[in-house]
């Protein structure tokens, strides 16, 4: 059994491409649309009026000749001759020795026409037929018709045969001009058309992309815009609602630019407000005189100091202050596995070329440290390398701890999430870290992806684009 297509299915995908997706594009083709509808509306009307004319002025005489010349043969007037009307393409003659050959096209329309006309002079007929055929030269010539009948059968393109059966007597044959107006009336449309789109769809065009100019402009100044940088300048240009959305975009982001300072502000209230406490706590620690509580105290102290910073970086990333420089990645991991190692860490590092890097070299280490801290809390040795490629450079973190289920990857970079429910930092940290590495990372244009490693253990992988 076939499978249904629906809308938004690949079934339309040629059609979607076909389409513009430009808004002078869209604005283009809408008016093409309505001109090619009016177009044929009005090719319509004028069709339906040529044939009511030409039915009019040239159906009705041929079929009141035909009418005549029949009762004319059935019942002469006296003093009539019964002679044959001589034969001009254009008169009635009688033919009574053969069924006259008709070539052409049937007209049923005419036909209809001619047996009505009849049934209401009362006169009987029998077979009735009318065709269209075009005008044959060697026929004009051979009947010695020469100028403005000639011209006139030429400018009408066509001749309307009609023979009509009167039982007994013969056919009554006629040979009409016929106009061909279908043809010329199509190309004459197809003209009008072509005329129209010039004039008509190249203004629309150009004040399209008049409209579209500013919006993209705003487009780009939104794609663009960040709170750490000032808002760009924006000229509000266009149509009026073109405008006033500029406006409101100004506006807005002036608004979140202001809410953004006001945060920093209250960050850097909070965080002095709880750091000269913490401060003072950590020297009224020191006279406490059991070493053992003394040491607690003073471990939940750096611990709340180190809280404070991740939470303070973490709100912060948007605006950073540090400024963004070239730095070689190889090296800056180097130096932070040195860290670890000082500690007493079992932290090894693959050598790996230099590679120069445009970021921000503090946050980037604090990235890559929170990393190695995590893979150090749940394994004890970790492996730290550097990859590169033509679009990337690959930080990879592995360890052959337990690892992290796979319907919880993206879970543990949520804010102060745990796979750990213990609620001891030094196993379980407070669930900062990989939400502060990643967070950092994006906002240098990488990414950060987790992958359990066969056999046991995890890839923290940092992939910056170069």
């Amino acid at each position: 059994m076939g499978r249904r297509l629906y809308a938004g299915d690949r079934g339309d995908a040629p059609v979607k491409r076909l389409l513009p997706t430009s808004l002078p594009g869209q604005i283009a083709l809408l008016v093409a649309v309505a001109l090619f509808v009016a177009q044929a509306l009005n090719f319509g009307l004028l069709l339906r009026e040529r044939r009511a004319f030409r039915f009019a002025e040239i159906t009705l005489p041929a079929v009141t000749r035909l009418i005549d010349a029949a009762e004319r043969r059935i019942a002469p007037r006296p003093g009539q001759a019964n002679a044959t009307p001589r034969d001009r393409m254009r008169g009635v003659r009688l033919v009574t020795d053969r069924v006259p050959a008709m070539r052409g096209e049937p007209e049923r329309d005419v036909e209809a026409a001619i047996r009505s006309g009849f049934a209401e002079a009362g006169i009987r007929v029998g077979t009735i037929a009318a065709n269209i055929r075009p005008i044959d030269e060697a026929e004009v010539r051979a009947r010695g018709i020469t100028g403005p009948r000639a011209d006139r059968l030429r400018r009408m393109g066509a001749v309307l045969d009609a023979a009509v059966e009167l039982p007994g007597r013969g056919w009554l044959v006629s040979h009409t001009p016929w106009p061909m107006a279908e043809r010329g009336l199509l190309w004459q449309l197809l003209a009008q058309t072509f005329i129209l789109y010039v004039i008509v769809l190249l203004p629309v065009l150009w004040i399209g992309r008049r409209i579209a100019k500013p919006l993209r402009r705003l487009a780009g100044a939104a794609r663009a815009f960040h709170p750490a940088r000032p808002l760009p300048a924006i000229e509000p240009s266009g149509p009026q609602d073109v405008r006033l959305l500029i406006s409101a975009f100004t506006d807005l982001g002036r608004r979140v630019n202001a809410m953004v300072d006001e945060k920093d502000r209250m960050l850097g209230a909070i965080g002095h407000d709880l750091r000269t406490p913490l401060a003072a706590l950590r020297v009224r620690v020191e006279s406490v005189e059991d070493d053992t509580d003394r040491a607690r105290m003073v471990e939940t102290i750096d611990e709340m100091n180190a809280t404070l910073d991740d939470i303070l970086s973490l709100a912060r990333l948007g605006r950073p202050s540090e400024a963004a420089t070239d730095v070689d990645v190889a090296a800056l991991v180097d130096a932070v596995v040195d860290d670890f190692r000082d500690l007493g860490h079992d932290v090894d590092f693959v050598e790996a070329a230099r590679v120069p890097l445009h970021l921000r070299p503090n946050l980037m280490r604090r990235a890559v440290r929170n990393l190695i801290e995590n893979a150090i809390k749940y394994a004890g040795a970790v492996e730290v390398r550097v990859a590169t490629s033509a679009q990337a450079v690959a930080i990879i973190v592995a360890d052959r701890g337990p690892g992290i289920p796979a319907d919880r990857m993206a879970e543990v970079f949520d804010p102060f999430t745990r796979l750990e429910t213990s609620r001891n930092r030094d196993t379980g940290g407070i669930g900062l870290g990989l939400a502060l590495a990643r967070a950092i990372v994006r906002d240098a244009g990488g990414e950060v992806a987790l992958t359990n490693r066969e056999g046991g253990g995890l890839n923290a992988t940092i992939r910056l684009p170069r």
